[in-house]
């Protein structure tokens, strides 16, 4: 029987990239390796994710794709989107399980890589004997926050959107509770249930995946890696591989052709302020009007865009972020951190 690793990725496209993009980098290190990848098909739009799966499977042949069948999520009890993910993930489990029999008959499955989203899958996994590792696409510092929740909920019982106080969680700056992601404002809400899940199960995995590098958060890095972050359990090994980003000509779409970007090509040097809320940040049309208006009437915004474009803090920050570039390269270079953390978490499910 062939080598198996099982990838679980979240529908989201960049969810989905990053974690296909570690299956293309394990197999630098384990050639003889496949992958399979299993690919939910939510009843609600994630964006269209056809064209990159389309190219990774023509140029790949160590990777292959397996879609769930689709299923049909009842009404949600939350107004937030992150609980519908969670509960299609829930839902998804007989399928999983499903697949992994499948997989099993002609490959030894020697590990599963799930998104945090798809934590609903750890049961499953571990029903069937598999070491299942947690692949976080967001930052090491998110990761922190996840660990150190438990405490948090333990020593209070109010939400956090009632406390007026600054949360010291090991390896970050003071952050005010109130500042905290939505979803984990009210713990009443089911998406705080959800997540508060998430870091209750995150300990028992056999180990955790970070899209980043060490010289990038340094501080938060070591605090998880010294077990700050879980006061009373165990934290299972961390290994910081990144920054995992497809190239332009694997992404299966052609950026040049979208009219916003041609649009943007044809504007000035320095003259646009980008504003990014993540791949699927959505806003009202109240709120896009405040901010347009915003950005229209305030000669204050154009003043200090320049200032910061022309001064030395503005040359400082530039310089800033071509030393992280350069880090990053490094980083993902042989024998850079991150080349070394992937050869770790090989060796740590093949001496098993």
């Amino acid at each position: 029987m062939e080598d198996a690793i099982v990838l679980y990725p979240s529908p989201a496209i960049g969810h989905l990239i990053a974690m296909v993009e570690l299956g293309k980098l394990l197999l630098t290190r384990y050639p003889s390796l496949s992958v399979k990848i299993l690919i939910t098909t939510p009843p609600y739009d994630t964006g269209s994710t056809a064209p990159y799966i389309n190219r990774v499977s023509a140029t790949n042949n160590s990777i292959t794709f397996h879609r769930l069948p689709t299923i049909s999520l009842p009404p949600s009890v939350s107004p937030l989107r992150e609980t519908l993910s969670f509960e299609l993930h829930r839902l998804n489990n007989p399928h999983v399980h499903q697949a992994l029999v499948s997989i099993s008959e002609t490959s030894a499955v020697r590990a599963i890589f799930m998104d945090f989203f798809c934590t609903p899958a750890l049961s499953v996994a571990a029903e069937l004997n598999v070491p299942a590792y947690f692949f976080m696409t967001p930052s090491a510092s998110n990761l922190a926050a996840f660990f150190y929740l438990p405490f948090i909920h333990r020593n209070t019982t109010k939400s956090l959107k009632d406390l007026d106080i600054n949360l010291d969680i090991p390896g970050l700056p003071p952050i005010p509770a109130g500042d905290m992601p939505n979803p984990i404002l009210d713990r009443n809400d089911k998406a705080y249930e959800c997540f508060f899940n998430v870091s209750t199960q995150l300990p028992k995995s056999a180990g955790i995946i970070v899209n980043t590098y060490e010289l990038l958060e340094p501080r938060v890095v070591k605090a998880i890696s010294d077990g700050l972050c879980v006061p009373d359990g165990r934290t299972p090994p961390l290994y910081c591989i990144g920054p995992l980003i497809a190239s332009d000509d694997q992404t299966g779409g052609d950026v040049g052709s979208h009219a916003c970007l041609s649009w943007l090509n044809s504007q000035p040097s320095r003259s646009v302020v980008l504003l990014c809320f993540g791949s699927r940040g959505l806003f009202s049309t109240e709120q896009l009007k405040e901010m347009a208006i915003g950005f229209v009437s305030a000669a204050e915004v154009e003043k200090r865009v320049k200032e910061l474009m022309d001064s030395e803090e503005g040359n400082s920050v530039r310089m800033q972020v071509l030393k992280m570039k350069a880090a990053a390269m490094a980083a993902m270079s042989e024998g850079g951190s991150s080349r070394v953390a992937l050869s770790n978490l090989v060796e740590s499910w093949t001496r098993g």
